[in-house]
């Protein structure tokens, strides 16, 4: 709680803005919450917000020195790194602040992200942590498939498991086919069991269009929510592994994602050469009411 003027006790959920991030201009991208204050409220009183809030994520900031201290929350627990509450703190540092590059201090890694706004746009792009992908364990790709209701022929041959990390760890599968994407359904606790055992956020169901074109779905069952329809820290890990496949990407992919959820989201992500590096991850958001 704070206290306006009239000394009139506020809640901190009142002060949360809402915002999606990845939007499709005026329609669709990731709702987050953002509460940004002089210090972090306990972390029993931050779940408790994020859980009133809904949202898959609700980014908490707090200044320190040059920085921002940044912790996220899903409505069931604490995650380490969230790409669209990420880009959802940007827009809302740039409104608050200015145009302009923020330190943000997480958890396990310093990042930056950029927030910016004119002509009545707003956008911002991430550095995401450090990346790395390896080959994903047989009996726990067998498990995934089971759980979506998929089968081995399901699997793009160019795109092989793999475990994929960008701040998060994730489970990617390939598909060879949009419409098998388009056919995800799984059952929501037999998923939060499958990924907490296997200590991953999301699985990422990925389908080629283009080298550079993908159409992507996350399940995010570790966090009780069914699935997100814009997912930053999954794209960057995404891009990591696809540098490390040595997949002509050309140096950026874009992503659609949240289409079969009716939310349609862009996201772009930016790949340097270097091993391992951060992956630029930029999309647009918009005020929610």
């Amino acid at each position: 709680m704070i206290t306006h003027r009239d000394m009139q006790p506020i809640p901190l959920s009142n002060l949360v803005q809402r915002i999606a991030a990845f939007s499709d201009g005026a329609i669709g991208g990731n709702p987050a919450g953002v509460l940004i204050t002089a210090q972090h409220p306990s972390e029993p009183e931050m779940k408790a917000i994020a859980a009133d809030v809904g949202f898959s994520e609700t980014a908490f900031a707090a200044p320190i020195g040059d920085a921002f201290r940044v912790r996220y929350f899903s409505p069931a627990s604490e995650v380490p790194f969230c790409g669209h509450a990420t880009i959802a703190l940007g827009a809302a540092l740039a409104l608050e602040r200015g145009n302009g590059t923020f330190k943000l201090i997480l958890n396990d890694a310093a990042i930056t992200v950029d927030g910016h706004q004119q002509d009545g746009i707003i956008a911002a792009a991430l550095q995401s942590p450090p990346t790395h992908s390896t080959a994903a364990a047989p009996p726990l790709v067998a498990a995934a498939l089971h759980l979506l209701g998929y089968t081995p022929d399901d699997l793009d041959p160019n795109l092989p498991p793999a475990y994929i990390h960008g701040g998060a760890n994730h489970l990617l599968l390939g598909l060879k086919r949009r419409d098998t994407l388009a056919a995800m359904a799984y059952d929501l606790e037999a998923g939060r069991v499958l990924m907490e055992r296997a200590k991953i956020i999301t699985i990422l169901l990925a389908y080629a269009e283009t080298p550079q074109r993908f159409h992507t779905r996350n399940p995010f069952a570790s966090g009780g929510v069914y699935e997100d329809p814009a997912t930053g820290a999954a794209t960057a890990a995404l891009g990591g592994y696809l540098r490390d496949l040595g997949w002509p990407h050309q140096g950026a992919i874009d992503v659609v994602q949240g289409e079969d959820m009716g939310m349609r989201s862009l996201l772009r992500a930016e790949i340097s050469p270097i091993p391992g590096s951060s992956i630029r991850i930029s999309g647009t958001a918009r005020l929610m009411a």
